[in-house]
């Protein structure tokens, strides 16, 4: 049934999501690399569980009234000075404010193989408390992954550095990808980066079409 869904969802060139059997096998091969990987039971039948890393980016709100993602903001405020970077060590812990969002890096740096990327959801524990995530993985992609977490309740929410926090599904691909052929913003990243919403490539063709009008 799980396979049948991913190829509704992800057309023909999906297989499907690797169950437990099949992630021990390329782990084992090394030709899934996760480090470092605390416990086994971080594996499970179709997922395997990823832990909040150290570095943290946390947004705040500046004297700004918003924040501009065009083009424009290369001459004035960049995007980068509207987050804060902060670091904590394994065990201690984190306050996510309501309406908050941070962005950090797992505590595993993984090595996909050209044939498979992943999709990211937060453990069921963390959702029920109003927490959110949306996150996929490109295949071939190495380095810690960075995440983008919002506290969508009415709490603030108290998170532990280390605490297995995610749930990542792997799902197979039926043709290889080279992940180094396209140009990206965001690529063997070991620290979370800020928002290079300002650098797409599509805002210059876009400013040059309004300017043809």
């Amino acid at each position: 049934m799980a396979r049948n869904f991913i190829k509704r969802m992800f057309g023909s060139d999906a297989s499907g999501t690797l169950t437990k059997v099949e992630l021990e096998k390329l782990i084992k091969k090394k030709e899934l690399i996760i480090l470092p990987l605390l416990d086994q039971g971080q594996i499970g039948e179709v997922s395997i569980d990823l832990r909040v890393g150290v570095d943290f980016l946390a947004l705040h709100q500046g004297r700004e009234a918003f924040i501009d993602t065009t083009e424009d903001s290369m001459s004035k405020r960049p995007i980068k000075s509207h987050f804060t970077e902060t670091r904590r060590k394994v065990g201690e812990s984190f306050l996510l404010h309501p309406s908050q969002t941070i962005l950090f890096s797992t505590l595993e740096y993984i090595k996909l193989p050209s044939d498979i990327y992943v999709i990211l959801s937060l453990r069921s524990s963390f959702s029920r408390l109003g927490l959110t995530i949306s996150t996929i993985v490109q295949p071939g992609y190495c380095g810690c992954v960075s995440v983008e977490l919002v506290n969508a309740g009415n709490t603030p929410i108290k998170i532990m550095v280390g605490s297995r926090f995610i749930q990542a599904r792997f799902v197979k691909l039926n043709k290889k990808s080279n992940y180094f052929n396209s140009t990206r913003k965001y690529t063997c990243q070991v620290r979370p980066m800020p928002s290079k919403a300002n650098e797409d490539e599509e805002l210059k063709k876009l400013k040059n079409l309004y300017d043809k009008l």
